[in-house]
C-alpha cells in the first residue's frame, strides 16, 4: 500500500537513522535559538551532568542526546531533540525548514516513522485544501448512494429520477475533474521521489 505524504522537522533522521549523541567540544546547530553554530561545554557551574551553550548572555542546557533541559531540572521534558551536529547536510535541512531566516521560523509537525527515508514538506494550507476536497467528494458519493437506493426501492417517480440522475451526472463530472487536478498537484512532488510513478516504487 503506498505511503501517504508526510511532513517532518526531525533533520537528524534525514541524515542518520542512529540517534545522535553529543559531548563537550562538539560544534552544533540549535535552530530554536539561532542559525549560527555553537560549541558545547560542560555545565559552567558544575552543578549538573549536562551540556551547555551560551546565547545572548544566557546559558542553555541539554543532555547527551540533544534534548533541552530547563535550568531548574536535571532531566529533559522535551519530546524532540533541539541540537543537531553542525554538518553540511544538517545545515541544508535546517535552512530548508527555516527558509534561511530565524524570524521566518516554521512550525513543522512531524508524522514520520523511523524507517522513512524520504519526506515531503507540505504547507498546512495545501493539506487542508486537499482534505476539504476529499471530504466534499465523499459527501457527493454518499448522496449518490442514497439516491440510487431510493430509485431502486421505487420511492422516487420515474420523471423525478431522470432529473436527479442528470443533476448527479453533472455533479459527478465536476468533482471528478477537481479530484484529478488534486492528484496532479500531489504527483508533482512525488515525481521527485522514489514514488515517481504516483505511488509505485
Amino acid at each position: 500500500m503506498p505511503k501517504s505524504i508526510r511532513t517532518t522537522s526531525n533533520t537528524q533522521t534525514t541524515t542518520n537513522h542512529t540517534p545522535a549523541t553529543f559531548k563537550a567540544g562538539d560544534s552544533v546547530l540549535c535552530p530554536s535559538l539561532s542559525l549560527t553554530s555553537f560549541v558545547l561545554t560542560a555545565d559552567p557551574y558544575g552543578k549538573r551532568d549536562l551540556l551547555a551553550l551560551t546565547h545572548d548572555g544566557s546559558n542553555f542546557y541539554y543532555d547527551e542526546k540533544g534534548y533541552s533541559v530547563s535550568a531548574s531540572d536535571t532531566e529533559t521534558g522535551d519530546y524532540q531533540p533541539s541540537l543537531f551536529h553542525d554538518t553540511p547536510a544538517n545545515r541544508q535541512a535546517i535552512a530548508t525548514l527555516y527558509s534561511g531566516s530565524h524570524t521566518s521560523q516554521r512550525k513543522v509537525i512531524d508524522t514520520t516513522v523511523p524507517d522513512d527515508d524520504e519526506v515531503i514538506l507540505m504547507s498546512s494550507h495545501d493539506l487542508s485544501d486537499i482534505t476539504c476536497d476529499m471530504q466534499g467528494a465523499a459527501t457527493v458519493l454518499d448522496d449518490i448512494g442514497h439516491l440510487l437506493w431510493l430509485i431502486y426501492t421505487g420511492k422516487i417517480e420515474t420523471n423525478t429520477a431522470v432529473s436527479m440522475a442528470r443533476i448527479t451526472h453533472d455533479s459527478t463530472n465536476a468533482w471528478t475533474e477537481l479530484l484529478l487536478s488534486k492528484v496532479k498537484e500531489i504527483k508533482e512532488p512525488l515525481a521527485m521521489t522514489s514514488y515517481s510513478k504516483g505511488g509505485e516504487q
